[in-house]
C-alpha cells in the first residue's frame, strides 16, 4: 500500500504528540473536598490552579510532567492536584488559599502552605517547589 506524502507527514506528526495510553496522569483532577481529604490523610499536596486555554499553565504542566518523568519519587510521594480555574475560581479551595490567578502552584501539608509560585515557568523554580514538596512528604 502506498501512502501519500501528506498522509505520511500527518501520521508521523500525530505519533509524535500522542501520549501513550499507559502514561501516568500528571494531575488528579480536583473535586470538592478532595484537597481537605488528602491533607487529613497526612498527604503532601501540590496544587496547580490552571485553565485549559492558558499558555502559561500549559508550560508549567510540561515542566512538571518532565520533572516527574525524571524523578519518580515525586509521583510516589506527593499528590498532584489540578484545580480548573474556570470552574473553581470562586470555590473555597481557591478563595481560602488566596489564589490570585490561574497559573498558581502551591504546596500544602497539614494546615500549612509550604510554598507558592505565581505565573513562573522556569524549570529551576518549579523544581525547587517540587523538591520542597518531596522533602515535606518524606519527613512525615
Amino acid at each position: 500500500m502506498l501512502i501519500s506524502r501528506r498522509s505520511f507527514v500527518a501520521l508521523a506528526s500525530a505519533s509524535l504528540i500522542a501520549k501513550p495510553a499507559f502514561a501516568e496522569p500528571v494531575f488528579t483532577h480536583y473535586t470538592p473536598g478532595l484537597v481537605d481529604a488528602l491533607l487529613a490523610e497526612g498527604k503532601t499536596v501540590f496544587i496547580d490552579y490552571a485553565a485549559h486555554w492558558c499558555s502559561t499553565c500549559a508550560r508549567q504542566e510540561r515542566v512538571i510532567q518532565s520533572l516527574k518523568a525524571q524523578n519518580p519519587e515525586y509521583g510516589a510521594n506527593v499528590v498532584f492536584v489540578r484545580v480548573d480555574w474556570d470552574e473553581y475560581r470562586n470555590d473555597a479551595v481557591t478563595t481560602f488559599n488566596n489564589i490570585p490567578r490561574r497559573s498558581t502552584l502551591i504546596v500544602l501539608k497539614g494546615e500549612e502552605e509550604l510554598g507558592r509560585i505565581v505565573a513562573d515557568t522556569r524549570e529551576s523554580e518549579i523544581k525547587a517547589l517540587m523538591d520542597l514538596a518531596l522533602k515535606a512528604a518524606k519527613t512525615s
